[in-house]
Parts: C-alpha cells; sequence; structure tokens
C-alpha cells in the first residue's frame, strides 16, 4: 500500500520550492546585469580598439599640409592635430585625436558701409556651449585705405582692441582683396557668450571700392576663433576631420566634422601617469616642451584606458601603441 504526503510534508516541500524559485529568480536578473557589463566591456574595448589601428596608421602616413603647413599643428597630452591623406584621394586632411570634450571652433561674419568715414558691427552670441578656455577674432579689411589718414579702429564691447592699417603703405586704395589683418585676444570679452565688434573707419575713407559690394568705403572679415570644453563628455576621446577647401588649400574650422571612437576612456590628463599622447624625438628621448614637441616629434606613445564603469570590478583594460611618423623619419635623414 503506497502513502501519499502528509499535510504537513506537503507544506515544507512548498516551502523548499518557494524558497528555491525565489533564489533562481533572484539570481537570474544578477547574471544578466553580470553578462549585460561583461558584454558592454568587451564592445567598448573592441570599439576602442579599432578606432586606435586606424589612428595609427593615419598618424604614421602624417605629411605636409595642402595649404604647406607642417605635418605636426598641435602636439599636446589628451590633443593631436596633423595632417594626413586619411582616405586616399591625394588630398590631404586635417586631423585631430582629442579627449573630452575639447573642441575647436571657428565662425565668420562681414559687415559694409557705404559712407565717408563710417562704421559696421557683427554680433556672435551663444556660440559656446561647455566652458569656455580661449578666444581669438582675427580681423580685416578691403576698402579705400591706401593713405596714412586712412584706418579703421576695432573695438569688443566698447573695448579699444586696435588699429587697421595704421601704418603709411600697410594697406592699399581698394585691392579686392582681404588686407590689413590682425588677430586680438578676446577671451574676458567672450565669457558671457556675447561680443559686439565694431569697426570704425576714419573720417578720409571713401566710398571708392566695388569689390563684392558696389561703391562702399569699407569691408570688413570677422573670424572668431575658440577653444572649449564640454565637462560632461570628458570621457569621450573623438576624431576630427576637416577636408582642404579651394585653390590654394585652406582648412575651415567650421566645417570639421567630428565623431565618438570611444564613450568610455578613463585618462585624466591632469595626472602625468594618465596621458592619451607621449611624443619623443628621433633619439627615443621624450619631449616635454609643447612647442618643441610639433617640432621634434618623430615617434609617438598611444595610451587609452577603457572602463565602462570605473567603479566596478573588472578593473581598466588599457590599450598602449607606439607609432613612428614615417615622413618625419624620411626627413631626418
Amino acid at each position: 500500500m503506497s502513502k501519499g504526503f502528509t499535510l504537513i510534508e506537503t507544506l515544507i516541500a512548498i516551502a523548499i520550492f518557494g524558497l528555491l524559485a525565489g533564489a533562481l529568480f533572484g539570481l537570474i536578473p544578477a547574471l544578466y546585469k553580470i553578462n549585460s557589463y561583461a558584454w558592454n566591456q568587451a564592445y567598448a574595448i573592441n570599439e576602442a580598439r579599432r578606432g586606435v589601428k586606424v589612428m595609427i596608421r593615419e598618424i604614421r602616413e602624417a605629411r605636409t599640409g595642402g595649404d604647406g603647413s607642417y605635418p605636426i599643428e598641435k602636439a599636446e597630452d589628451g590633443e593631436f592635430i596633423f595632417f594626413s591623406d586619411i582616405n586616399s584621394d591625394d588630398k590631404v586632411e586635417r586631423v585631430r585625436y582629442f579627449l573630452g570634450g575639447i573642441s575647436d571652433r571657428e565662425e565668420t561674419k562681414e559687415c559694409v558701409t557705404y559712407v565717408n568715414g563710417g562704421a559696421c558691427s557683427v554680433f556672435f552670441s551663444d556660440f559656446y556651449e561647455g566652458t569656455l578656455e580661449q578666444a581669438q577674432i582675427q580681423v580685416s579689411v578691403e576698402g579705400d585705405f591706401g593713405w596714412i589718414k586712412e584706418y579703421s579702429d576695432i573695438s569688443v564691447d566698447g573695448f579699444d582692441l586696435g588699429r587697421l592699417c595704421r601704418d603709411n603703405g600697410e594697406c592699399n586704395d581698394c585691392p579686392g582683396f582681404w588686407q590689413g589683418t590682425a588677430s586680438f585676444d578676446i577671451t574676458n570679452q567672450a565669457q558671457d557668450n556675447f561680443l559686439q565688434l565694431t569697426a570704425n573707419s576714419s573720417g578720409h575713407v571713401g566710398h571708392y571700392c566695388n569689390w563684392q559690394e558696389p561703391s562702399h568705403s569699407m569691408k570688413v572679415r570677422f573670424i572668431l576663433s575658440w577653444t572649449e570644453t564640454a565637462s560632461s563628455q570628458e570621457t569621450e576621446f573623438k576624431k576630427g576631420v576637416i577636408e582642404p577647401v579651394g585653390n590654394p588649400p585652406v582648412y575651415p574650422k567650421d566645417q570639421e566634422k567630428i565623431t565618438t571612437l570611444s564613450r568610455y576612456v578613463q585618462n585624466n590628463i591632469d595626472s602625468p601617469q594618465k596621458y592619451v599622447f607621449k611624443y619623443f624625438d628621433i633619439n627615443g628621448n621624450e619631449i616635454i616642451e609643447y612647442p618643441a614637441r610639433a617640432e621634434e616629434t618623430h615617434l609617438m606613445q598611444l595610451f587609452l584606458i577603457i572602463n565602462i564603469e570605473p567603479n566596478r570590478d573588472p578593473e581598466d583594460y588599457t590599450l598602449e601603441s607606439k607609432v613612428q611618423l614615417r615622413n618625419l623619419k624620411l626627413e631626418a635623414q
């Protein structure tokens, strides 16, 4: 005669089953999170590895820019700018690799006046979104500026910056191109994200010129360039490319196309041990001074720390590589 379960045995079995089921269902999400984190970490590492592979190839082939610029434009711990034909189209692009929200931007505006001794202004507002690091304005004029008493005073927000065409012979009457170019640091004035720039010509500047604008006395071009940092993107490693434009070619900074190579880079460029780029001369000595880096670098070391969640295991994954700039090596022999 078979025996069945008693009520007490049944209740105990149900309780044990419930405990096991609860533990199992609690374990599944934990396992899922662990596997999801491991997968995302592996994906971030592979993404960064592919980016580094492309970067090494492009840096190795650095060469003189289409505008005659030296192959290396800028060499810092967290930013490297150089020239290279990255897409084999026989045109040399300006390439920028940089950490975080560090960004070089540029915007151009023009104004014109048609009266003797006239003035004109342009406005820049809300041009940066992060933290402004540096701002500069480059000003050029065209018009009736061939005499010592024909000049233009430049100001920003009512503050005098300087004078263009201030010396006899510096500028010409109606040349048909920009002249008298001068650059001014306006970082302090730009902090409020608003600029009013004014060019005020002397009374002897007459309306006789016809380049681009008929019967004008003065035409002015303002090129605002600035560097900003977006702190919310400080773990992103990015690439910016500018295609050459015109003949002779130029590289307009406002046409830079930026892509993100990795969103989980944990390098801290404020720490000497956690650089992104290191630079070495032809004898293998590390170059510390910034001006010398652009002129003397022949070997670079790349170093990226990848971790999608730096406050949890596993530990940081590091990508490290060295690259020889071939064309510079040939020049040094």
